[in-house]
């Protein structure tokens, strides 16, 4: 069993079709559906075909009921905590290149507190995947913090993800990197921003860094694995989708080089069309 902890949100995906031209009118594949990190990763799992959990807190709207239904119907068991806040939302424009623009409202995530946790959400858990943006804003910080003791208190692994390298600055690469120091993740995921950013190396942080390279791959234990030569359409979710399947793999007993070499291969497959989730 794997669990995470953190977003659910509605995604709105814009891939326009050339350079967008102000003031005019531009085609474009918009796309919208479920999104965030947590989410996004829990969908892969699944779609992997391994038993996963989703921990998270959404606004009390048909948006945010809705957004529960399609991801329990992707085959992950959710525990969502509702509010008064609306449900978050996060834009997310496509550039020609691939590359990503996002205008996010986290709206109801941010606000799940301990006290909305309940320990049989956490038993038989072998692993929690954790998105730093999870530790970043209270009170969602102390409940993913929570949900780490608790995982850990049964013997299960911690994966970090290292989200973003504007919230790595906002919250502080030191005062993160120390408390990366004190939770010893066992497996933890950056790009080279975030890893530059994060200004302490990875090896010192967790037992097996695994550092994302875009279409390049990634790198595990000072070894290259390349990723496939694809079409990208758009990269949103393929960092998720990595490392679900590195996770997954790693879990079934596979090595962190033979783990990654399954998580190139899935993630490229995950740029291939457009959003963060498997079809």
């Amino acid at each position: 069993m794997i669990l995470s902890i953190g977003d659910l949100v509605l995604d709105i995906t814009i891939v326009p079709d050339g350079r967008l031209r102000p003031n005019d009118d531009n085609p474009a594949v918009i796309r919208v559906g479920g999104g965030g990190q947590a989410a996004n990763f829990c969908a892969w799992v699944a779609a992997l075909g391994s038993p996963v959990r989703l921990v998270t807190r959404v606004g009390d709207d048909d948006r945010g009921r809705r957004l529960v239904r399609e991801v329990e119907e992707l085959g992950v068991e959710v525990f969502a905590v509702s509010g008064p806040d609306p449900t978050g939302m996060i834009a997310v424009l496509v550039g020609h290149n691939g590359e990503r623009t996002m205008a996010t409202q986290r709206g109801a995530s941010a606000g799940l507190r301990p006290n909305d946790l309940r320990k049989p959400w956490f038993r038989g858990v072998n692993l929690i995947h954790v998105p730093s943006y999870s530790l970043f804003t209270e009170p969602l910080a102390a409940s993913a913090r929570l949900a780490i003791e608790l995982v850990r208190h049964d013997g299960g692994l911690v994966s970090i993800d290292l989200s973003s390298v504007a919230g790595l600055k906002d919250y502080g690469p030191a005062r993160f990197a120390a408390e990366l120091a004190q939770l010893k993740p066992d497996v933890l995921f950056a790009t080279a921003a975030e890893s530059e950013t994060l200004g302490v190396p990875m090896e010192d942080l967790a037992k097996v860094p695994v550092l994302k390279l875009g279409a390049s791959g990634c790198r595990v234990g000072g070894r290259l694995i390349p990723a496939p030569h694809v079409q990208e359409v758009d990269a949103t979710g393929a960092g998720d989708a990595l490392a679900a399947a590195f996770c997954v793999s790693y879990l079934d007993g596979a090595t962190p080089v033979e783990a990654a070499e399954k998580a190139v291969v899935v993630a490229s497959g995950a740029v291939t069309r457009a959003g963060g989730r498997p079809s």
